[in-house]
């Protein structure tokens, strides 16, 4: 999942381009490439790489890929580049903007919308084609991402589920990340934003915190689940962002904060259609150094000492 840009990093361009600061100084999309060609040379095949742009930024990122030679990849043969949906921006007072271009405002309908751009741009078709039975969906911002698991792969298979997600243990109660939880028997993921303070404190007898098990963006899935999930629109979140518009005047307003709503879905919405799905804890210093941040948590800083400790570089 590649649709964001840079913006909080101070980078211009797409996430996946941006330079953690490495001594090779390779981008984000780079390592990724490195960790599957070698996964993929361990098991002799070449594994197909599916990635998700948004119309801001799907032209930059195939030109940024054409650059560097696909990274060893064929464009259209075992890379492939599809955009995510869009859903129309919206001031304070519910009333729709329009953007520069003259055109309503749109924004990318967020890493849920994931399900329904691989079905409608003909990507689990050509998962088919390719002989593809599971897809990992991960973020293009975590640099320790572990692509092939068989690990993974196998609890799935063992206890007979669609779906399989990684997790590591909260840092603490108050870190901004979800956490699984069941609702309604189901498997779901209750966003940060919205569990209750008493919720995110309680803990268990063994002094463990009971919503504990974060929900890091890395989930395996079996196809047949991807284009069930697909195929129903899921619900949206509103996110109060900072957009540029067209006012009645006809006037470009540039503002200073945030002063629009977006909407977006979220990837785990779509766990209420599963029947039930493993869960697998991993290490937080081996699978997950997400950048988001420009400076202290979550930065290039944090996950370039994170990447380094881990391969040793």
């Amino acid at each position: 999942m590649a649709g964001g840009q840079g913006t909080r990093l101070g980078h211009k361009g797409p996430k996946g381009t941006f330079d953690i600061g490495l001594d090779s100084h390779k981008s984000l999309f780079e390592l990724l490439s490195d960790s599957l060609k070698e996964q993929g040379k361990k098991y002799g095949v070449v594994i197909p790489w599916f990635i998700m742009t948004s119309k801001e930024n799907n032209k930059d990122t195939i030109e940024f890929f054409d650059k560097h030679r696909f990274f060893g990849y064929e464009k259209d043969k075992n890379i492939f580049f599809f955009e995510q949906g869009e859903l129309p921006m919206v001031d304070t007072e519910g009333k729709i903007l329009i953007g520069e271009d003259g055109l309503i405002k749109e924004a990318a309908d967020g890493h849920g919308g994931i399900y329904e751009a691989l079905v409608k741009n003909g990507m689990t078709k050509k998962m088919r084609e390719l002989g593809v039975e599971w897809l990992f969906i991960g973020g293009v911002d975590n640099c320790l991402v572990k692509m092939v698991d068989p690990i993974l792969m196998g609890i799935a298979i063992q206890k007979q589920v669609s779906a399989a997600g990684k997790s590591v243990v909260k840092a603490n109660p108050q870190e901004k990340v979800g956490v699984f939880c069941r609702k309604n028997g189901r498997p779901s993921v209750v966003e940060y934003t919205e569990i209750p303070k008493d919720m995110a404190q309680a803990i268990d007898e063994r002094g463990e915190l009971i919503y504990g098990e974060s929900h890091i963006l890395c989930n395996l899935f079996n196809i047949d689940a991807v284009e069930r999930m697909g195929s129903k629109p899921l619900p949206y979140h509103s996110a109060f962002k900072k957009a540029t518009y067209i006012d009645k005047n006809g006037k470009t307003v540039v503002p200073d904060g945030p002063n629009a709503y977006k909407f977006e879905a979220f990837l785990f919405d779509a766990f209420g259609e599963l029947d039930d799905m493993a869960i697998l804890r991993v290490k937080r210093e081996e699978e997950f150094a997400p950048v988001k941040n420009a400076s202290g948590v979550d930065s290039p800083e944090t996950a370039r000492e994170l990447y380094k400790k881990f391969y040793n570089v």
